[in-house]
């Protein structure tokens, strides 16, 4: 049985900080026939308990794949009890009624790019997630063919990404020019998750 093409391209740039084995940085992925979710976590601090951090919230979001955003995120908090805290990005789409939701706790950011090339930075709410209850907020609207989401923990350096030398015509180019504008120096965990709508 053959599966149908994707309807949102993909593509990731991933770095540990200079020295560190670990990434603390974790994401996650997934399009079905009618949702596409995305996520991407920063466990604070750098290196090994980082990385178990923000991966233990990516484990949350990948084993409730039917939860809507604001239940989802609740979960991931209380996967965090006992442990280091996270920044989150999450990124849900609608690719029935064409629509998206994100949230964002803490310094992921989230650039948005429609086909004509605009581009609008949400800002995140401030703080982190740490098994204790907190609010956050939702941001909605609806999604347009080659319309393009960035988002990025606070290793990159998003005055890069509006240079004119990032092209936003293609999101594999996005993540390889930033590659090659960023070889030498990490002083941070850095991953960049660049998808466009087709």
């Amino acid at each position: 049985m053959s599966e149908s093409a994707p309807q949102i391209n993909v593509s990731v740039y991933q770095k540990p900080k200079k020295g560190n084995y670990f990434c603390g940085d974790s994401y996650f992925y997934k399009e079905t026939d009618t949702t596409f979710t995305c996520a991407l976590a920063d466990g604070l601090g750098s290196g090994q308990l980082a990385m178990e951090s923000s991966q233990a919230v990516m484990d949350t979001i990948e084993q409730n794949p039917k939860l809507d955003l604001e239940p989802l995120i609740k979960k991931c908090n209380d996967a965090l009890s006992g442990k280091r805290g996270v920044v989150l990005g999450l990124l849900q789409v609608d690719l029935v009624n064409r629509t998206y939701s994100y949230s964002s706790i803490g310094n992921i950011g989230i650039i948005m790019v429609s086909d004509q090339g605009k581009k609008k930075r949400i800002i995140p709410l401030a703080g982190y997630l740490a098994g204790r209850p907190r609010k956050f907020r939702v941001i909605r609207g609806e999604i347009e063919s080659g319309m393009m989401f960035l988002l990025f923990s606070d290793g990159v350096d998003d005055r890069q990404l509006s240079s004119e030398r990032v092209s936003m015509r293609d999101v594999d180019l996005v993540t390889r020019r930033y590659d090659e504008m960023n070889e030498i120096n990490h002083n941070d965990d850095t991953t960049l998750i660049a998808m466009q709508i087709v």
